[in-house]
């Protein structure tokens, strides 16, 4: 074999049988073959197992998606190259001209994109509600036959708590999916709820580090399957690379999560005991509207703590300038702390009423809580509400 033909095909190495790496290695390709034509047509009938195209489905992206699967108590698991990714093709996948869907004004901005604007081009229809209006919801199913509800808990960014048994039993009574982002949650938690699919930002918590993309849809395998074709045209897979650094950062998801829970719940009583604070959200608050809800539902009450400045705009404008230790950002659930500002939070394409519906207010700002020290995340902040 010359030189220019050994570069294209390398040695291959096999480890034995009884020989197993500790860590996984990354199938960084694209294609996999077959020994023979034989083997080949029957993997393409369905008859043999294996791998041939990483759109379809990759081994290390393969293992992360069996890992999620079970932290979120389901069967199966479809990753995708983004958050949105997951969730427009899940959207696309479920929906047909003519379908329903009820959704809600505390919703993901980009959610409520492809809901109004995206499905509504062909012919999807939405009623948009308060996630607290159980009743508006009962209405909407007895009146219209409806495809999917779509909520999320807790809420972004003023973390209400959606009432998870109660909706997703409405729900099943009028033959509607239940499909639940839970990125804010994470992981381990709602999965003994009567969910159909979950969603996830695996960009957030999955991830950790801040520094990859992902996305995933977990269901039951029959749901998996009905979508496994619809995932693989529209093509935004996850990218094996990107899914070994997301596998590597879960085995830290546990202590990550629940040591960023514990230094928010001090950051929310630090803000709940100051004079420039109106209003903290946060679910580990007793002064949370929904916080018996939350401890009925939660093992743990999440790492985003958002309040109402008294100073409105002006305020939080200084707040968030005056911060040292958390970056004016967007996303959430990594390892470094982030603000966002309220002029970064606009619902442009909500109604006065659904915007007060959402309860962001000009003075609203949304700590997502990292790994930093806590003293000193609450001394900086301490600081910057005194300057605001």
């Amino acid at each position: 074999m010359k030189k220019e033909t050994r570069v294209n095909h390398p040695p291959r190495v096999d480890l034995a049988p009884e020989n197993h790496p500790v860590v996984a290695p990354i199938y960084q390709t694209v294609k996999f073959e077959f020994e023979s034509l034989e083997q080949t047509l029957e993997y393409l009938h369905g008859e043999r197992r294996g791998f041939f195209y990483t759109r379809a489905s990759n081994p290390t992206t393969r293992q992360l998606e069996q890992t999620l699967a079970e932290l979120q108590g389901r069967e199966d698991c479809l990753a995708t190259g983004s958050g949105v990714a997951a969730i427009a093709h899940l959207l696309l996948a479920l929906t047909q001209q003519g379908d329903h869907i009820v959704c809600f004004v505390e919703t993901y901005n980009p959610t409520r994109y492809l809901i109004r604007r995206l499905l509504g081009r062909f012919g999807v229809t939405q009623t948009m509600l308060s996630i607290e209006d159980l009743s508006g919801v009962e209405r909407a199913l007895a009146s219209q036959r409806t495809r999917i509800v779509l909520f999320e808990s807790p809420t972004n960014p003023v973390t209400k708590v959606a009432d998870i048994a109660a909706l997703t039993r409405v729900a099943r009574a009028h033959g509607a999916l239940t499909v639940l982002d839970n990125t804010f949650a994470g992981l381990h938690q709602h999965g003994e709820y009567d969910i159909d699919v979950f969603v996830h930002s695996l960009t957030k918590y999955a991830s950790g580090a801040g520094d990859v993309m992902g996305g995933a849809v977990i269901a039951s395998g029959d749901i998996i399957r009905s979508l496994r074709a619809d995932f693989g045209v529209l093509g935004g897979v996850l990218d094996p690379h990107a899914a070994f650094l997301i596998q590597r950062g879960l085995k830290t998801y546990f202590v990550r999560y629940r040591t960023q829970c514990a230094t928010s719940q001090r950051i929310a009583e630090l803000l709940a005991g100051h004079a420039a604070v109106e209003r903290v959200h946060y679910p580990g608050l007793a002064s949370h509207p929904q916080h018996a809800l939350a401890r009925a539902q939660m093992q743990d009450f999440g790492t985003i703590v958002a309040f109402d400045l008294r100073g409105g705009a002006e305020a939080a404008a200084r707040f968030v300038d005056a911060l040292e230790l958390f970056a004016l950002t967007p996303s959430l659930g990594s390892t470094e702390s982030l603000v966002v500002a309220p002029q970064m939070m606009s619902g442009g394409d909500l109604t006065a009423e659904q915007a007060r519906l959402s309860a962001v207010t000009p003075g609203t700002v949304r700590l997502s809580i990292g790994l930093e020290d806590p003293d000193d995340l609450a001394e900086d902040v301490a600081k910057a509400l005194a300057k605001a």
